[in-house]
């Protein structure tokens, strides 16, 4: 997991055109879907932005965090509290500030879990955000176990005027849509820049990396800062299409479906995590009509994956393609 053969940081043309022919499948996905699938494929985008989130963390400085969903759920508790009962809040400083809090709240756990390393590093992610979990579910100011709904849509008029209309299925689509590609491009970027290239350099080889002078530990903190904002993000547009936030949004199970994700799609280069998102989402609803212990056909899918395809699927049609390459110079 922690070796860079488990990255294809570098996406070879096959997968570019794979994801070209993702993306315009659902730029036209709102034209021709039903209003159910509509929301069915926003659901699977944000979840999506989640798994990029995380992948930032374990498939770049491999960091596995079991606690990841505090930060999302974090978030869409913030969107509920400033949302008032009877009027929608607005965008323009609900989601900085939510996103803002999420990371705030990543920059504090992370401040305490980075210091830890292995087995370690797991288990204190995962004790922090069950401590969230509990202050949220035993505390009925914050909503108690029931949770909070959302009556509104955040609100994106500027100075009255309304560019767009977030109550409109089609539009929150469209604006989800823009947030995951915002969300690729800049990790992608943040996966070349000095800092992603020290992040990879932490993955392979931490002692080298700090015998070279680097200060790892503040990288690290970075890195799950980062990572605990975007997660918000995700959070915050959840509450937003769903109108509702419970503590289970925080609980074990979110992080281990954003791992999950992550290992399905195959780890390191983020369009694995968007892969791995919309494959997990869709099979869950597949196996879910097909019988209600759909957790064994998900886990028995999840060790296939594992055994035949290590590198995850995406991984997967890189390495066809570049067998098929292989096959065809031997033959020339």
């Amino acid at each position: 997991m922690s070796t860079p053969r488990a990255h294809i940081e570098v996406l070879p043309r096959s997968v570019q055109f794979a994801l070209a022919l993702g993306l315009a499948a659902l730029l036209l996905f709102p034209v021709v879907g039903s209003d159910f699938y509509v929301q069915m494929v926003t659901r699977m985008m944000i979840m999506a932005i989640f798994a990029m989130s995380l992948d930032l963390l374990q498939g770049v400085t491999g960091l596995v965090s079991l606690g990841h969903a505090a930060y999302f759920g974090v978030a869409g508790y913030a969107l509920a509290f400033l949302t008032p009962a009877d009027t929608p809040v607005s965008l323009w400083w609900s989601l900085p500030l939510a996103v803002a809090g999420a990371g705030l709240v990543a920059l504090v756990i992370g401040f305490f879990v980075v210091r830890t390393h292995g087995i370690y590093f797991i288990m204190v992610t995962m004790a922090f955000a069950q401590m969230v979990f509990y202050l949220f579910f035993d505390n009925k100011v914050l909503g108690g176990s029931d949770g909070l709904y959302i009556n509104f849509r955040p609100d994106a008029s500027i100075f009255g005027w309304l560019p767009f209309d977030l109550e409109g299925r089609k539009t929150f689509y469209y604006f989800t849509l823009a947030l995951v590609i915002l969300v690729y491009v800049l990790l992608r970027r943040l996966l070349w820049s000095p800092l992603g290239r020290a992040l990879s350099g932490i993955r392979i080889n931490e002692h080298r990396m700090r015998a070279m002078g680097f200060g790892t530990r503040g990288y690290k903190l970075t890195a799950f800062t980062v990572a605990g904002a975007l997660a918000g993000l995700a959070g915050y547009l959840w509450g937003a299409q769903t109108g509702y936030v419970n503590p289970e949004l925080m609980g074990f199970h979110m992080s281990a479906h954003a791992i999950m994700m992550i290992i399905l799609g195959g780890m390191g280069n983020f369009a694995g995590a968007i892969v791995g998102a919309f494959a997990f989402e869709y099979l869950l609803h597949v196996f879910k009509d097909i019988t209600k212990h759909w957790q064994l056909l998900m886990g028995g899918f999840i060790v296939l994956v594992v055994v035949a395809a290590p590198r995850g699927l995406l991984g997967m049609l890189g390495q066809r393609r570049a067998a098929k390459a292989q096959e065809d110079s031997h033959h020339g």
